[in-house]
């Protein structure tokens, strides 16, 4: 029971192919089954702190585009529906790293990491699966970003671009909200 207990253990430290440990320092988060990093860890990564072992980093924005338009993180992608996602990441898998040990990983983020940003994190975790032979992934190693762009754009607003924050419930764009969570069911 014991050892049971410390794999199990062993195998929430991994990435998603059991190959290694996570590249990031993790926090805890809403989500026990997801791994979250700080506001602070996304800024070493976007300066380069990982650029060593780090082949790519794809911040996914999943707000909705009135929002992402509003500010956003400097050089995250907004794909706010499953079929950007699949489209954008899924359709056409990264090449492996050039070298070996380098790492491809994906951050994911909403306006507060609580929702939007999780579900779209578990949907690419689950559709990889499904395309590939387990344990192989084509991105094992995914992050949500603890707090969401509110948080982020609150404490790091100069790597944000533009430098603001429309929030979801935002009341000049009603409609925009009204239409996309209907696109989104």
């Amino acid at each position: 029971e014991d050892l049971e207990h410390l794999l199990a253990k062993d195998d929430q430290e991994l990435i998603g192919d059991f190959s290694k440990a996570h590249l990031l320092q993790t926090v805890q988060g809403k989500h026990q089954d997801l791994k979250y990093i700080s506001p602070e860890m996304m800024v070493a990564v976007l300066t380069g702190q990982f650029h060593s072992v780090l082949e790519r980093c794809l911040i996914v924005d999943c707000r909705y585009p009135y929002e992402y338009e509003g500010g956003h993180i400097q050089g995250a992608v907004n794909l706010p529906l499953e079929r950007d996602v699949e489209r954008f990441l899924l359709d056409n898998p990264p090449e492996p790293p050039l070298e070996p040990g380098r790492r491809v990983i994906l951050v994911f983020h909403c306006e507060f990491s609580s929702e939007r940003g999780p579900r779209m994190c578990r949907f690419v975790r689950a559709r990889d699966r499904a395309q590939n032979r387990y344990p192989a992934l084509h991105y094992p190693e995914l992050y949500v970003l603890q707090g969401g762009y509110r948080e982020f754009f609150r404490r790091f607003r100069s790597h944000c671009d533009p430098q603001g924050y429309r929030p979801m419930d935002h009341q000049d764009f009603r409609e925009h909200l009204r239409r996309f969570r209907r696109r989104s069911r």
